[in-house]
């Protein structure tokens, strides 16, 4: 090994111990990447038949029991006002423990149109996500990090299943 390679290893081995780095699972939704903090992944499943349940908004597809827990699931394409599509086999729930202000933990579905990677960034390579004024709710978006010459956008699930899916939630596990 030539000694300029052995110092741009010692270089970045002192990068990495540096600073900090969080892994995120990135999944697939409408051909674009996005990612949640991979501490928070409980379980990955291939998509399987919900209880639907009445009077609960479009996006929350339902319940399923997951050994003894009763585990509500959101459609992210439906929750982000995407074009439905039809479940295949590529499509997954990732189970997530979802936190909230004076609540404990709760368990969470999401379903997503596929499972991409696990990437490792930087905290210094996420960038604030970009302001659209208040016509665009992006509350829900932690960042945006370039990974791999692509765009992922990196998101806050406490944020993004808000106190009103919470409070659904509430009443699905006290009945």
């Amino acid at each position: 090994m030539t000694e300029a390679a052995q110092q741009t290893m010692e270089h970045t081995e002192v990068d990495i111990t540096d600073e900090e780095i969080n892994e995120f699972l990135t999944f697939m939704l409408a051909g674009e990447e996005y990612g949640v903090d991979i501490l928070r992944v409980l379980e990955i499943k291939g998509w399987d038949a919900v209880t639907a349940l009445p009077n609960m908004p479009e996006y929350i597809r339902g319940v399923i029991n997951l050994r003894g827990t009763i585990v509500p699931i959101i459609d992210l394409r439906r929750r982000f006002d995407l074009a439905p599509l039809e479940y295949g086999p590529t499509t997954v729930v990732i189970v997530l423990r979802v936190q909230s202000e004076g609540h404990t933990d709760r368990t969470m579905g999401i379903v997503v149109d596929g499972v991409s990677d696990v990437y490792q960034v930087k905290a210094a390579n996420v960038k604030k996500s970009p302001d659209f004024g208040t016509a665009v709710d992006t509350d829900f978006v932690k960042g945006m990090a370039t990974v791999k010459e692509k765009m992922v956008v990196l998101l806050d699930i406490d944020h993004m299943l808000n106190s009103n899916e919470l409070s659904t939630v509430d009443l699905l596990s006290n009945d």
